[in-house]
């Protein structure tokens, strides 16, 4: 979406993080991107502590005008060609490992047909500005990253409310097929946030892991999942835990505390 200049789910703080870092590119790197790039986590940091600067909330307010710049330097950085946007470019939209395979949203038979690392090559294309095999600019790729069932926005194995049951039955089948045609033992999803947590549907082949960790979605506790010799498993911070904790914990609060959760479906 940034990368197609769609920020309708971009934070006020990531515009200011945006106009923070390209105003800290050029004073501190002459403009060199890169080399930006690797420190910035770090001068990030230093930002925040010393300038009280927060760039992960959603602000109540916000002024559109002095936006601008940071709006700007967004689009600059994540327009097709720009230095994000080519470092997006190096990862593929859909990847398989060993027997499985990942995807944002979902991966239909008509993606396999049409081919996983076509769209992977033609969204690198776009994304770094590239000029197509006719020597035009790649345009966007819709099949993969823009209609409703395109590879980045397909829910069609996250639904739980279906019409009819039937639809759940075939829902399960078009998996099926996706995962024949790539010879695939399963599937791994984001995208839909799941209330219950890290999930399994259709016997195991459709796991839906996004367990909305952001505090725009749900701000829930991280979990894992763990495929080790193609056996699955669900990792979550302890119940006990949970329970001690008002509020989600920082990484450093709940990192080494994560349990085994039983099958999820």
């Amino acid at each position: 979406m940034n990368v197609a200049g769609d920020f309708r789910y971009v934070a006020p703080g990531g515009f200011q993080e945006a106009e923070a870092f390209a105003e800290y590119c050029e004073s501190d790197h002459g403009g060199n991107w890169d080399a930006a790039f690797e420190l910035w986590h770090e001068a990030s940091q230093e930002l925040k502590k010393h300038q009280a600067v927060d760039f992960t909330g959603w602000l109540p307010m916000f002024n559109p005008i002095k936006m601008q710049k940071g709006v700007a330097a967004r689009t600059k950085l994540l327009s097709p060609g720009g230095p994000l946007a080519r470092q997006l470019a190096d990862h593929g939209v859909v990847l398989k490992v060993n027997d499985w395979l990942f995807a944002h949203g979902g991966v239909l038979p008509h993606h396999v047909e049409y081919g996983l690392e076509r769209m992977n090559r033609e969204v690198s294309l776009w994304m770094k500005n590239i000029n197509n095999r006719w020597g035009q600019p790649a345009q966007m790729p819709f099949i993969a990253v823009k209609g409703f069932d395109s590879i980045v926005w397909s829910r069609l194995y996250s639904k739980e409310n279906f019409d009819r049951p039937q639809e759940r039955i075939q829902a399960c089948g078009i998996l099926t097929a996706a995962l024949s045609a790539t010879n695939s033992r399963g599937l791994i999803v984001g995208h839909t946030p799941q209330t219950i947590g890290a999930n399994s549907k259709c016997d195991g082949r459709i796991w839906r892991i996004d367990v909305g960790m952001s505090s725009g979605v749900l701000h829930a506790l991280p979990e894992v999942l763990e495929i080790v010799d193609d056996k699955v498993r669900i990792l979550s911070v302890a119940e006990e835990f949970r329970q001690e904790e008002e509020e989600p914990a920082e990484e450093s609060t709940w990192n080494g505390k994560m349990e085994v959760q039983n099958y999820r479906s």
